[in-house]
């Protein structure tokens, strides 16, 4: 069983940052690669970046050059830092490792 617990979001303005991360815990644990998804109302669930245990970043199109994952392998947390946001960002934003998702935690990009 792997758990994976999300926090960092909020109310932003567009052109702001937030950077989000997610807590991973669990005895077997031993996925390489975590992702970020998120899922606007009425919209279906859309990639956004992922890693994998070799450091390697993927990024969506959307994204990219403005968003930044990262990980702490030793602390098993995983980062989203988000850059320069726009009302379209807005999103509950899922961590998730394979079969695993968390919670989510909402962005909200609004001015």
């Amino acid at each position: 069983q792997v758990q994976l617990v999300e926090s960092g979001g909020g109310l932003v303005q567009p052109g702001g940052s937030l950077t989000l991360s997610c807590a991973i815990s669990g005895d077997d644990f031993s996925a390489p690669v975590v992702a970020w998804n998120r899922q606007a109302p009425g919209k279906e669930s859309e990639w956004v970046a992922r890693i994998s245990g070799g450091q390697p970043t993927y990024y969506a199109t959307s994204v990219e050059g403005r968003f930044a994952i990262s990980r702490d392998n030793a602390k098993k947390m995983v980062y989203l830092q988000m850059n320069n946001l726009k009302p379209e960002d807005t999103a509950k934003y899922y961590c998730t490792s394979g079969k695993y998702w968390g919670q989510g935690t909402q962005v909200t990009v609004s001015s």
